[in-house]
Formats: C-alpha cells, sequence, structure tokens
C-alpha cells in the first residue's frame, strides 16, 4: 500500500504529443495566442507569437498607387471646395483637433452643447472635448470670437489636425 501511494503522487513525466498537438491546432483555429491546460500536476501550455505583416500592406498599397495618377485629374477637382459658400463660411479661425478621437459637444447626454451658432465665446472658454484613450480633453477657444460653424457632430471620430469649430471676430 505505501507502494501505491509514491507510485501516484510521483508525477508523470511523459508528454503527451497528441495533446500538444490538439492545444496547437485549438490556437490555429481560433486565433488565440496561447493556451494553458492543467491535470493534476502536469501542465502544458503552448503558445504563439502573431507577427505584424507590413509585407502584404505595402504589397497592397503598391498596386493602389499606381492607377491613382490616372484617377487624379477627375478626383483632385471634386475634393477641392469649389462652392463659394463653403469658402466663405469657413473665412475665419479654423479651431483644429489636436488630436485623434470622438468629438463631443456637450459635457453629458443630458447637457446642453458647450456652444450653438452665433454664440460669443472668450478666450479659453471650452468649446467641445475630444476624448482620446478614455481621456476627456477640452478644446478651448483660443481667442475671443463668435462661433461661425460647428464643423462636427456629436460623438464623431475626428482626425489630428481637423477643423472642429470655426470662429469669427
Amino acid at each position: 500500500m505505501a507502494d501505491d501511494k509514491k507510485i501516484k503522487n510521483e508525477p508523470s513525466h511523459e508528454i503527451d504529443t497528441g495533446l500538444v498537438r490538439q492545444l496547437a491546432e485549438i490556437l490555429k483555429e481560433t486565433d488565440l495566442t496561447e493556451i494553458e491546460v492543467e491535470r493534476d500536476e502536469l501542465r502544458i501550455r503552448v503558445a504563439r507569437e502573431l507577427f505584424a505583416a507590413p509585407a502584404p500592406v505595402q504589397y497592397a498599397a503598391a498596386p493602389m498607387a499606381a492607377p491613382a495618377p490616372a484617377a487624379a485629374p477627375v478626383a483632385a477637382p471634386a475634393a477641392m471646395p469649389s462652392d463659394p459658400a463653403t469658402i466663405v463660411a469657413r473665412s475665419g479661425e479654423e479651431v483644429k483637433s489636436p488630436m485623434v478621437g470622438t468629438a463631443y459637444l456637450q459635457p453629458s447626454p443630458e447637457a446642453p452643447p458647450f456652444i450653438k451658432v452665433g454664440d460669443k465665446v472668450k478666450k479659453g472658454q471650452t468649446l467641445l472635448i475630444v476624448e482620446a484613450m478614455k481621456t476627456m480633453n477640452p478644446i478651448q477657444s483660443p481667442r475671443d470670437g463668435v462661433v461661425a460653424e460647428v464643423l462636427v457632430g456629436d460623438a464623431q471620430p475626428v482626425e489630428f489636425g481637423e477643423a472642429l469649430v470655426v470662429l469669427e471676430a
């Protein structure tokens, strides 16, 4: 009986290669990066590294760049603002986003917006908020002025350098 306890308590040093292959197959099928199985005192961990594949992105970009010059003369006029009203509407100072994020026009869903078209604003007054990485960043007026146009909608994604608000004197 003492021998039986000794045999039961000794960990088996044999590795079940079939189990390892099954775990590796599960990683491949599910796009997991690691999986771990524990049975009694045996623990098997299978992991794989994910490598970024910059080469396909480069290859995809090259063919797309070749047709672009042929289409550029057609696309360029469409991208240029040809409507004089658009040009006049942006004759004031554009307040641009200092970061990529999500623009919010009010401090909370129930609250009124920070600004409306026609509002007089003071230098340093919050015009809107840009959320980036769970941080709320107030976008402040660079000077005193009047809100001529609000160029973004509430909860709209914005890019770095994108015009958010137009201020006039």
